[in-house]
């Protein structure tokens, strides 16, 4: 049935109702969980002092949160604050040169902060995929990418480039890493583009340009070639009817976020708490169950600041960036869970897409999300963990294909057809709520823990069974039904905004 299918009123209000009583219920099992563990002998190397006025502690278990507002935070501040100040400089004088001037600034920003041996070796893999690209073989493209890809992914490949680098310092291994693989990703996106190209290839100095833009080097998101050589060429630069307003807005909420954070992390230590799975095993079933749904959002959170303030950026810099990941209190379907848009848009376009085609055919959809989930295994780092997080979301993204072809034959097409839009939104609901579980599941293992991820499977499905794993599902059916509401206004706005174009 269509997604401008309208529930009444009233059950929406007690959807919301229920959701929102039972997220007070976990919430306020998590936080007596957190009080009470504050000073446990076992969470000495999670939980540090804090705000001592309010007797609280701060959950610093995130390495990657502490680093960047700590011993990374001037470095960024300093860095990206030359390239706004460099870039609006040339935009108002040499627009026709700002690709330029924000490649030699990037450049120059990597040679100061990692080293020459360090811009050797990333200059040395953009001419191997350079010459590859003279080729215009696509699987050439592939092969020598993901071969690259896997020299900073594979042992003994990486310990042997990294061993160039010389010095030592907290981020080193987090910024040779990142520009690293962010650099083949956005090398291959070049080449393919290039094989694709009808007449000629793009220049060297394209790929440059297109690798050294330090809001994207270390951290991205990966945006295609394509997108980026088309904006950065622009002479003429325009802003849209508020846009400058919008990024201010944008701004001030990536602004917000960060200090949410740290609030949360004073009251509920969602990250810590998972380490020690003996405590853990003592919390309640809506408290476990609210714990593993918080470090999804949590990890959201964390991906939508990093890539929320290089976007802002590259909205100063006239650019279209890829969206912020789309919140996991928004999902319910296998097909829309990425934390990382630009990867998963580069993906898409060259794996997924370019394989499953329009994603109706069941074999081609098996075949183009193995390829897919193969190389994001590569990207990720191939470990056991990871292996694991590939096969299960590799089977729900299929599996979703399987019962939505299932559910098309003869018998039940025509029993849905013979029911009310209503009925068939809430019966959709029910499987969207299994599905939400699913995908809890299938990426907590990899935000936290196989022990963690296993112990939550145990509770919710086994030991919980029927009270605790009934009346969850309900509370996230509930849940589903309004990010369906959601979904059937922006649709219904969507269409009115066309209606009105055409007009």
């Amino acid at each position: 049935m269509g997604v401008k299918t309208m529930l009444p009123s009233y059950e929406l209000g007690f959807y919301a109702l229920a959701v929102t009583c039972a997220v007070v219920y976990s919430g306020s099992g998590i936080f007596e969980a957190s009080r009470d563990s504050m000073n446990r002998k076992a969470f000495r190397d999670g939980i540090k002092p804090g705000w001592h006025y309010f007797g609280r502690k701060m959950d610093v278990a995130d390495f990657e949160w502490v680093m960047w507002f700590t011993s990374f935070r001037n470095v960024i501040i300093f860095a990206l604050s030359g390239h706004v100040l460099f870039g609006k400089i040339c935009s108002m004088t040499v627009p026709q040169h700002r690709a330029v001037v924000y490649m030699l600034y990037g450049v120059l920003a990597v040679l100061g902060s990692m080293g020459l041996v360090y811009l050797m070796i990333i200059l040395s893999h953009c001419l191997v995929l350079y010459s590859i690209a003279l080729a215009k073989q696509k699987w050439l493209c592939y092969v020598a990418g993901l071969c690259c890809l896997a020299s900073f992914k594979v042992e003994p490949f990486s310990s042997w480039q990294s061993g160039f680098v010389t010095g030592a310092f907290d981020l080193q291994d987090v910024l040779f890493y990142g520009g690293s693989c962010f650099t083949i990703m956005r090398c291959m996106s070049f080449a393919l583009e290039s094989s694709e190209r009808k007449e000629g290839i793009y220049s060297i100095f394209d790929l440059l340009k297109y690798n050294f833009y330090l809001p994207f080097f270390f951290f991205g998101p990966v945006m295609t070639f394509d997108q980026f050589h088309a904006q950065v060429s622009t002479q003429e630069l325009r802003r849209k009817d508020d846009e400058m307003r919008n990024i201010r807005v944008h701004a001030l909420l990536h602004v917000g976020a960060i200090v949410a954070v740290d609030i949360f992390f004073h009251f509920f230590y969602i990250l810590t708490l998972p380490s020690d799975l003996k405590f853990t095993n003592r919390l309640s079933d809506w408290s476990l169950a609210g714990l593993a749904y918080c470090n999804l959002v949590y990890d959201w959170v964390k991906a939508a600041v990093m890539f929320g303030v290089t976007n802002t950026i590259a909205r100063l810099d006239h650019l279209d960036p890829p969206q912020p990941p789309k919140c996991i209190t928004m999902l319910y379907v296998f097909a829309e869970t990425h934390f990382d848009r630009g990867i998963n848009d580069w993906l898409c376009k060259y794996v997924y897409d370019h394989i499953g085609e329009n994603h109706d055919n069941i074999m081609k959809e098996l075949v183009a999300t193995i390829a897919t989930f193969a190389v994001t295994t590569l990207w990720l780092g191939p470990c056991e963990i990871v292996y694991i997080w590939s096969v299960l979301n590799c089977f729900g993204l299929n599996f979703e294909l399987w019962v939505q072809k299932f559910f098309q034959l003869e018998p039940f097409a025509k029993l849905e057809a013979k029911m009310s839009a209503a009925m068939s939104r809430r019966i959709r609901a029910v499987f969207g709520a299994a599905n939400f579980w699913a995908i809890v599941l299938y990426n907590i293992l990899a935000l936290n823990s196989l022990e963690f991820a296993l112990l939550v499977t145990k509770r919710l499905l086994l030991t919980g069974f029927p009270v605790s794993t009934l009346s969850i599902w309900f509370i996230t059916y509930c849940g589903v039904q309004l990010i369906k509401e959601r979904e059937r206004i922006l649709a219904v706005e969507e269409e009115t905004s066309d209606k009105a174009k055409a007009e």
